[in-house]
């Protein structure tokens, strides 16, 4: 063996043992980092992961995370100090045009909502849940009464009717009060609403006593009136109290009462049309009232030797257009006598009274004129058919014939023309009559004992159908349907608006079967007066 091969092999074998030395440590016990684990469910809202899919619906996993940080909330800003107002300015903001403005719409669309039974925010101008409750019997039942001691006291009403547009609007004017004080109107007109009858919606002033008034059936917020001065005026229920549009106090126009008017024609093309107890007819545009574009002076022929009058004027108190007509009309007259007038010139007849004919009954003053209202469900044409009521206690029931020519050296100078039936049942002057707007066959009436009544012609027309007496027995002024044809306005003589429901009276059977039968009835008074019907 060699010698070089044997040497590491020995030194590998003689390397030294390592020596083991003691050493000291120092222990120190601590616990272990807390680990947080939150769920997945935890982490988000629970709506925003919301789905369908079965899947998502699986158990949610957890995840570890680290701590959050501390958020340190806002500061929260320092409330200045309010300052508190004054008596005076105070005052100033309660006298303000603005405020009580703003108070007076609110209060009264709080106190609308409270006297309603039907949601306040449904709206009733459109439908019938604002209504009172039905009165489903052939009686008459009292729904409300509109009045106001500071406002109405010691006055009268001279005109009623409700609004075309708004059916729980009444609109009622008034006379100067008894006694005059110094912070009231001469003239008054009130808009009351049946959901508030505690007071007026809107009230507007006069100088003069208002003794017609009517909604424009074409500007609903529009307000016509007359007055005993002979002025007409225009109110708009926009602004407050004073009229927006007057006529001069002058010739041009009107110098007595004026006793009625009406609107008549289309939307895109209507007049006023007012008469005075003076016999002047006069033609308005609503635009311009500074002059009458025609004027018409009714009064009796003094060639005619069968009129034994002192005068020729004709007092007229009341007058009508039947339904689509124009041109043609009707006057009552304090001598009681009823006679067709023409508003123009027309082939064999001058524009004025009609001397050929007179509508001859009634012995006292004519205090109303209606014609039939025309309905356009109806087979049969009624429009010709109107009432009228007189201080003689009584209602008649008249048949308007055609305009005639004019009397010739030919033909008879007068005919008297007798009424197709009398009512008689009255206890009193009887000072207003009207038809129902809807029932072909059914009218109202007032009369100075404080009796309201309704008569049905296809029931009885002898007696009404129904009646009764006004509260405190006070005389009744004017009457006034609503359109649906089951509300009735009374106007009364001490100043209250008395509101009534005729219940199923007002409501005509279905299909034609009150048309029918009033043609009936209308049949048999033609008859039992010897003369043709056309019905």
């Amino acid at each position: 063996m060699d010698v070089e091969e044997v040497a590491p092999a020995a030194e590998m074998r003689l390397k030294p043992v390592p020596k083991l030395a003691m050493a000291s440590m120092v222990l120190f016990e601590a616990p272990p980092t807390e680990k947080v684990y939150y769920e997945k469910e935890l982490q988000t809202v629970e709506s925003s992961f919301q789905t369908d899919d079965p899947e998502d619906e699986a158990p949610a996993e957890t995840a570890v995370v680290e701590e959050e940080p501390v958020v340190e909330p806002e500061p929260v800003p320092e409330v200045p100090d309010v300052r508190v107002m004054d008596e005076i300015e105070k005052e100033i903001i309660l006298q303000s045009w603005q405020f009580q403005d703003f108070f007076d719409r609110s209060s009264k669309l709080v106190e609308r909502a409270l006297n309603s039974k039907s949601d306040s925010l449904v709206d009733y101008t459109m439908a019938d849940e604002g209504r009172k409750e039905v009165n489903t019997g052939r009686g008459i039942k009292s729904v409300c009464t509109f009045s106001d001691d500071r406002l109405t006291k010691n006055r009268s009403v001279t005109d009623l009717s409700w609004s075309p547009r708004h059916p729980e609007l009444c609109l009622a004017s008034y006379t100067k009060p008894a006694s005059s004080l110094a912070d009231q109107p001469d003239g008054l007109l009130l808009l009351w609403n049946t959901h508030v009858p505690t007071r007026p919606e809107f009230q507007f002033h006069a100088q003069s006593d208002i003794t017609t008034s009517a909604f424009s059936p074409f500007h609903p917020t529009l307000l016509l009136g007359g007055t005993y001065s002979g002025q007409i005026l225009i109110w708009d229920t926009r602004t407050k109290h004073t009229p927006v549009l007057k006529t001069p106090l002058s010739s041009n126009g009107h110098t007595h009462p004026v006793s009625a008017m009406h609107l008549v024609g289309t939307q895109n093309a209507h007049q006023l049309v007012t008469t005075s107890t003076d016999g002047l007819v006069c033609t308005w545009t609503l635009d311009m009232l500074a002059n009458p574009i025609e004027v018409l002076e009714l009064a009796h022929n003094p060639l005619d030797a069968t009129n034994l009058r002192v005068t020729n004027e004709i007092a007229v108190t009341c007058f009508g257009f039947p339904a689509g007509e124009t041109g043609t009309f009707w006057v009552g007259t304090e001598e009681g006598a009823v006679y067709q007038a023409n508003r123009y010139d027309r082939a064999g007849a001058k524009a004025g009274i009609n001397p050929m004919e007179s509508y001859t009954g009634h012995d006292a003053v004519i205090t109303g004129l209606d014609f039939h209202p025309l309905n356009v469900q109806s087979p049969h044409d009624f429009s010709d058919l109107f009432l009228t009521s007189s201080a003689d206690w009584t209602v008649r029931l008249w048949r308007a014939r055609s305009p005639t020519k004019q009397a010739t050296s030919t033909t008879p100078s007068h005919r008297v023309i007798q009424s197709l039936h009398v009512f008689e049942e009255a206890n009193d002057f009887v000072w207003d009559v009207k038809w129902s707007p809807v029932h072909p066959a059914v009218f109202g009436c007032v009369d100075g004992s404080g009796r309201f009544s309704v008569y049905d012609l296809n029931m009885d027309v002898e007696v009404p159908s129904a009646s009764v007496m006004l509260e405190d027995g006070k005389a009744g002024n004017k009457l006034a349907w609503e359109a649906a044809g089951q509300i009735v306005g009374v106007g009364v003589s001490d100043g209250s608006v008395q509101v009534y429901d005729v219940g199923e009276l007002g409501k005509p059977r279905a299909g034609q079967e009150e048309f029918v039968a009033f043609q009936r009835t209308l049949g048999e008074f033609s008859g039992s007066h010897g003369g043709a019907s056309r019905y």
